[in-house]
């Protein structure tokens, strides 16, 4: 049996089934082990994490803790408060998807030139910065889930640079969603360009190291906050809140994160923006020594996680602005039909649009069709999320973007 416990009850001889965090947070390459190592013990009560999962049926169990059952009903909980608004989109996603392809491409080449100069100690070119934050900005603007979506399927070899593209559309999108003037809007998506900037401080054999790192490799990336914080110290261009996000986007509400262990409301708004978007981009990426997790089981995950690492108030807004089921989620329906996720409904985020492609029933294709399961009310609805690995589909993303696999 899973049991869900704190770390401060974790025992040499328990089984451990998972860690409740990003991978990004600890220095193991497996989260599947017997706890026999009394140094494993403390690496995990030194990384930060606050909660993990124990399989009972493979070591030592516990009278405390919480089963399977009653950490489902509380995740449920959290997201069904996020439910009832969604931003309403302005544009059909197939209409936004070539523009935001494009975008993506020249992000990405404009991040490798700014994070090229930061490397060799040149100022940062803060006009250019701002061209860019624009022009994702009316990208989000026109329909959030394109460029949001899109940026999410990057190669593991570019995944510094489009990640910093990433987390600048997402923070767009919250802050939007967080009713934010369009100054503060800029300001977000500034933040969010430049938050991992402190890794052009950091090796690139580290940065690009094909497996997990060490303990003493992993205090050298933990660093990057601080570094990238003397760099737009430095450049003396960017405001105090988009320095802020650079230097705090680790921390975590209960103070368990990092560098300078802040509280709650100690830690700034966008700072607070800043570590949701962070997460949810780090752990939807495939990395070289971890594929992603599927964007609704990264919500799903998160929201169970989200007590004591998130602000509640943020992470609920954040749900809202991408959705329960993101965009690119492979969900099963109750007819038994298989589906990728398209857009949100307007105004609820249990009932977005499905291309239906595969029967879970049958195991075999079926005709696609895209239905809009706010007219299906009765008729058919999501019973769960599903992984694409599972069920061997190699090539989910082109059935919503349209285009082969970038």
């Amino acid at each position: 049996m899973l049991k869900r416990i704190s770390v401060t009850e974790l025992l040499e001889g328990m089984y451990i089934h998972e860690l409740c965090g990003s991978w990004m947070e600890h220095p193991f390459w497996k989260t599947q082990f017997l706890l026999s190592n009394p140094k494993d013990l403390q690496r995990i009560r030194d990384s930060g994490i606050r909660e993990l999962w124990i399989d009972t049926s493979k070591g030592l169990d516990m009278s405390s803790g919480q089963t399977l059952e009653q950490v489902e009903e509380e995740t449920a909980a959290v997201l069904q408060v996020a439910a009832p608004r969604v931003e309403r989109r302005r544009t059909d996603l197939d209409e936004e998807i070539g523009r935001a392809a494009k975008l993506c491409d020249s992000a990405k080449a404009a991040v490798v030139q700014m994070f090229g100069d930061a490397r060799m100690g040149l100022a940062i070119d803060v006009g250019h910065v701002t061209e860019l934050v624009d022009e994702i900005s009316a990208s989000i603007m026109r329909q959030p889930s394109a460029l949001i979506s899109l940026a999410r399927l990057k190669h593991a070899n570019e995944y510094t640079y489009m990640h910093s593209v990433a987390v600048c559309a997402l923070m767009i999108a919250l802050a939007r969603q967080l009713d934010l003037d369009e100054a503060q809007v800029r300001e977000a998506g500034m933040a969010g360009l430049l938050h991992d900037i402190g890794k052009m401080r950091i090796p690139s054999a580290l940065l690009n190291k094909p497996s997990k790192l060490s303990d003493s490799e992993f205090v050298t990336m933990r660093s990057h906050p601080t570094e990238g914080a003397r760099i737009l110290l430095d450049s003396r261009q960017v405001s105090a809140q988009v320095l802020g996000v650079c230097l705090h986007h680790h921390e975590k509400v209960d103070g368990s994160g990092y560098p300078h262990h802040l509280v709650g409301e100690q830690i700034s708004l966008f700072a607070r923006m800043g570590a949701v978007c962070d997460v949810y981009d780090a752990i939807t990426s495939n990395r070289p020594y971890k594929a992603g997790w599927g964007p609704a089981e990264s919500i799903h995950k998160m929201a169970e996680w989200s007590k004591g690492h998130f602000d509640e108030q943020v992470f609920q807004s954040f749900v809202r602005a991408v959705g329960i089921y993101p965009t690119g989620s492979l969900v099963r329906l109750q007819s038994g039909r298989l589906g990728v996720v398209l857009e949100q409904h307007a105004t609820s985020l249990l009932m977005p649009r499905v291309k239906v492609f595969f029967s879970a029933t049958s195991k075999a294709p079926i005709a696609q069709e895209v239905i809009d399961l706010a007219d299906w009310v009765g008729r058919d609805k999501i019973v769960s999320r599903e992984s694409a690995a599972d069920w061997g589909f190699r090539h989910l993303d082109e059935l919503w973007t349209g285009m082969p696999a970038r």
